[in-house]
């Protein structure tokens, strides 16, 4: 099965890390308020063209939070936020061009087909209408949708949902893309199929800011991570810089320094009757 519009695929790990131009993405003093809560607090971020942005934290941490502020969704309370230079506010017309969104939770039409769903997509993006049917079919056929393309989104499992979702972020090629917990509930050949198609599109100078859970893929697929909690920053860097961050050596694993760094080993106490 080809892949979409012909591009070949590049193991993800084999990105370059690039730091260098102007930023693509770009936040600070990023603070979000809801009552009395803290969700996101003074956040300071800088990511540049071609990367594989990772961005850690535990359930609450304000990963969800900042990424929809970060992409037009949310306003902040406080700070700045600049994408490509421009205010995602003050420019929103001009920023969605650009951007690509998938949230956790998809925000999915359950009446309309997949096939519909991406064609609706493209046409929002100002394809044209023979080329965002065309888009379609080769996204529904790569992520092996293609049987269920004509079937309703709301017949779709969590994972067929989460496939969709994605591609509606790649139909219009998007130069950075938002991805919040994007494999979660994805079969592991799908997982592999995505992550690889993303390395790709890093390699040919597209910016992929990401969350997730899943340690292991984090540390083999990302340029560089952030870790936040509580809403504020604890570290940034290569997985060897949070390592030393965390104060541990090289022989640690990403999800040791994660633990270390947010504290979780001092709450892993047990109630006496969970013990065998």
């Amino acid at each position: 099965m080809s892949e979409p519009w012909g591009q070949p695929l590049i193991r993800a790990e084999d990105a370059p890390l690039r730091l260098s131009g102007e930023p693509i993405f770009h936040v600070q003093g990023l603070t979000r308020r809801y009552g009395g809560v803290l969700a996101v607090d003074h956040l300071d971020l800088t990511v540049y063209p071609g990367e594989l942005f990772g961005f850690l934290g535990p359930n609450g941490a304000g990963k969800t939070t900042t990424i929809r502020m970060a992409s037009g969704l949310l306003r902040p309370t406080a700070g700045s936020i600049r994408i490509f230079g421009k205010d995602p506010y003050r420019s929103p017309v001009e920023v969605k061009r650009v951007i690509g969104v998938a949230p956790d939770e998809p925000p999915l039409y359950d009446r309309l087909t997949g096939r519909e769903t991406l064609e609706f997509v493209g046409r929002v993006h100002d394809l044209p209408s023979r080329e965002a049917a065309g888009r379609a079919e080769d996204l529904l056929g790569w992520l092996e949708l293609d049987g269920a393309g004509s079937s309703r989104v709301g017949e779709y499992s969590m994972g067929m949902k989460k496939k969709l979702s994605l591609a509606c972020v790649l139909i219009h090629k998007p130069r950075l893309m938002f991805l919040d917990e994007p494999f979660s509930g994805i079969d592991p050949v799908g997982v592999k199929r995505i992550k690889d198609h993303l390395g790709s599109l890093v390699r040919d100078g597209a910016t992929v800011f990401f969350s997730s859970h899943v340690m292991e893929l984090v540390e083999r697929f990302c340029t560089r991570m952030a870790v936040i909690h509580g809403g504020k920053l604890l570290a940034l860097g290569t997985v060897e810089e949070v390592r030393t961050g965390a104060g541990l050596g090289g022989g640690a694993t990403l999800e040791e320094a994660f633990v270390k760094l947010v504290g979780a080993e001092a709450r892993g106490e047990v109630a006496s009757w969970m013990v065998p």
